[in-house]
C-alpha cells in the first residue's frame, strides 16, 4: 500500500513537472496538429504558421452587427444596422464562441472583438466582453472606426469606483481611410491626409492614457484600398508607422457584404499592387516569404522596424541562415507564448532549447544581422528601434465564395478553376468564426458572404423584440 501511495505521488510529481515545463500546453499541442491536418498540401512548406506557431486568427460574428458609419464597401450584410446593439446579448453569445475556439484552437490564441462597432457598447460592457475573452484564453484585440471620446477609453480602461486599472494592456485596431463617411470633423473625407488629424489624435489618446494611469497598448491601423486611394497608400504607410501605430493592415476591397455600398472596379487592385506601394512608403523591400499564415494569396506578413527612417527586416527571405533559425525556432518552441512571468518561462525556454540545442546559435546569428540592418549600434542607441509590421489580408468576393462553401460542405472539389482556387483558400483560411450552435469554426469570407445575411436578418427581429419586452 505505501510502495503504491508513493508510485502515485511520484507519478502525479512527474505529471506536474510536465505541464510547468512544457513549452506548449497539451491542448494546444493537439489543436496545432489538428490544424496542420487540415491545411491543403500546398501550403504545408517552411515557414507555416498555421499549425505550428498559431492555430490562426479568431473573430467575432452576431454579437454587435451595428456600425454608425456608413463604408464603400461594407463587408456586412444590408440588414446589419438594423440590429440593435445588445450588450448582454453581446457578452452572453461572446462567452459560448470563446469557449469553443478555446475547445477547437487551443488555448492562447488571438481572438479579435469585432462587428460592427465596438464603441457603440457601452464602455462596462466592452470590458465585461474583454474580460471574458481572457477568462476563455484568448487574447483579444477592440476592433473599431476610432471615432469615440476619449472619455469612453478612460471608462473601457478605468474601474469606475477606484479610478485604478482594470485592464494592465489594451489592444485596439483603428480602420482609417477616405472610403468611410460620418466621421466627426472628417465627415467626406476627400483623400486619406484629410484623415492623419484623426489618426493622431487615436494614438494620442492612448499614449495619455500610459502617461497617466500605466495601461499600456499596442495599435493597429486598417485601411481598405480601393483604385481611388490605392495610390495613397504609400503615404499611409509611412505616416501612420510614425505616428505611433504598431501594426498596418491592407485590405484590397471586394464585392461582399452590402451591395449598396460596392463601387466600381475593386478587383483591379491586386495584392501586389498594394504591396508594391506599401514598400514605397517604407523605401525599402519588405520580406514576406519567410513567414506565412495560411494561402500566401490571402495573407501577406513582413515583420520588421524602424531605427530612425532606417527599415530593418526580422528575417531576409534571401538568406538561407534566416530561413534555418525559423525552422529552428518553430521546432524548439512551436506555440509558445513568451508573456508569462520570468518564473514561468525560464523551465519553459530550457527544455525548449534542451530539445533543439541548435537554436541557440541560430537565434543569435539572426540578432547579430538584425543588428547590422539596423545599421550598428550608433543608430540604435541615437534611435530606439521600433517593431513595425506590415501586413495585406485580400478578401474573396461573395460570387466564388458561396459556390466554393456549398462544394466543401458537400465534400465536393469543384471543376471550375477560380472556384477550386477558392476552396484551397478556404481550407487554408488563418481567420475564423466560431458557432456554437453548430459546434465549429467558419473561414471569415465564409461568414459574411453566406452566414451574415440570414443571421442578421434573424438577430434584427429577435433583439428588437427582446427589447420590447423589457
Amino acid at each position: 500500500m505505501l510502495l503504491r501511495r508513493l508510485r502515485s505521488r511520484i507519478a502525479g510529481a512527474a505529471v506536474a513537472l510536465d505541464a510547468r515545463t512544457r513549452p506548449e500546453p497539451i491542448a494546444l499541442s493537439a489543436a496545432l496538429a489538428r490544424r496542420w491536418a487540415e491545411l491543403p498540401e500546398g501550403v504545408r512548406g517552411p515557414g507555416q504558421m498555421l499549425g505550428r506557431r498559431v492555430s490562426g486568427c479568431e473573430g467575432t460574428q452576431g454579437v454587435f452587427p451595428r456600425c454608425n458609419l456608413a463604408c464603400t464597401p461594407c463587408y456586412h450584410s444590408r440588414d446589419a444596422n438594423r440590429v440593435p446593439v445588445d450588450g448582454a446579448h453581446t457578452v452572453r453569445e461572446l462567452r459560448a464562441q470563446m469557449r469553443l475556439l478555446n475547445r477547437l484552437r487551443g488555448p492562447g490564441q488571438p481572438a479579435q472583438l469585432i462587428g460592427g462597432e465596438v464603441t457603440l457598447l457601452g464602455p462596462e460592457h466592452h470590458a465585461a466582453a474583454l474580460r471574458v475573452m481572457l477568462e476563455e484564453g484568448r487574447i483579444p484585440m477592440s476592433f473599431s472606426h476610432g471615432d469615440f471620446d476619449e472619455d469612453y477609453l478612460r471608462a473601457l480602461a478605468l474601474d469606475p469606483v477606484s479610478g485604478r486599472p482594470r485592464f494592465r494592456h489594451l489592444a485596439f485596431a483603428g480602420h482609417f481611410d477616405m472610403t468611410m463617411r460620418g466621421r466627426r470633423g472628417a465627415g467626406r473625407p476627400r483623400s486619406e491626409a484629410d484623415l492623419h488629424d484623426a489618426r493622431a489624435a487615436f494614438v494620442d489618446m492612448f499614449a495619455r492614457l500610459r502617461r497617466e494611469h500605466g495601461v499600456t497598448s499596442y495599435l493597429a491601423h486598417n485601411m481598405t484600398v480601393t483604385p481611388d486611394n490605392l495610390d495613397q497608400v504609400p503615404e499611409v504607410a509611412d505616416s501612420a508607422r510614425r505616428l505611433g501605430f504598431r501594426m498596418l493592415s491592407f485590405q484590397p476591397a471586394a464585392y461582399v457584404g452590402n451591395p449598396a455600398r460596392w463601387g466600381e472596379g475593386y478587383r483591379g487592385v491586386t495584392q501586389e499592387d498594394v504591396w508594391s506601394r506599401i514598400e514605397a512608403g517604407v523605401g525599402a523591400r519588405l520580406h514576406h516569404r519567410s513567414i506565412r499564415y495560411g494561402d500566401p494569396r490571402c495573407n501577406r506578413t513582413a515583420y520588421g522596424g524602424f531605427v530612425g527612417d532606417r527599415y530593418w527586416t526580422l528575417l531576409d527571405d534571401d538568406d538561407p541562415r534566416d530561413l534555418r533559425a525559423l525552422e529552428s525556432f518553430l521546432a524548439s518552441f512551436g506555440g509558445m507564448s513568451f508573456a508569462q512571468p520570468v518564473h514561468r518561462l525560464a523551465p519553459r525556454v530550457v527544455r525548449a532549447v534542451a530539445r533543439h540545442p541548435r537554436v541557440v546559435p541560430r537565434l543569435g546569428g539572426v540578432a547579430w544581422r538584425v543588428a547590422r540592418r539596423m545599421g550598428g549600434p550608433l543608430p540604435m542607441l541615437r534611435d530606439r528601434p521600433v517593431a513595425t509590421t506590415f501586413v495585406v489580408h485580400s478578401f474573396m468576393d461573395a460570387r466564388v465564395v458561396r459556390p466554393a462553401w456549398d462544394g466543401l460542405e458537400r465534400g465536393e472539389s469543384s471543376d471550375d478553376p477560380e472556384v477550386a482556387a477558392a476552396q484551397e483558400r478556404l481550407r487554408a483560411c488563418s481567420y475564423a468564426m466560431a458557432h456554437p450552435e453548430e459546434g465549429r469554426v467558419v473561414p471569415a469570407c465564409v461568414q459574411h458572404a453566406v452566414y451574415d445575411p440570414d443571421q442578421n436578418r434573424r438577430l434584427a427581429v429577435e433583439l428588437a423584440a427582446r427589447r420590447a419586452r423589457r
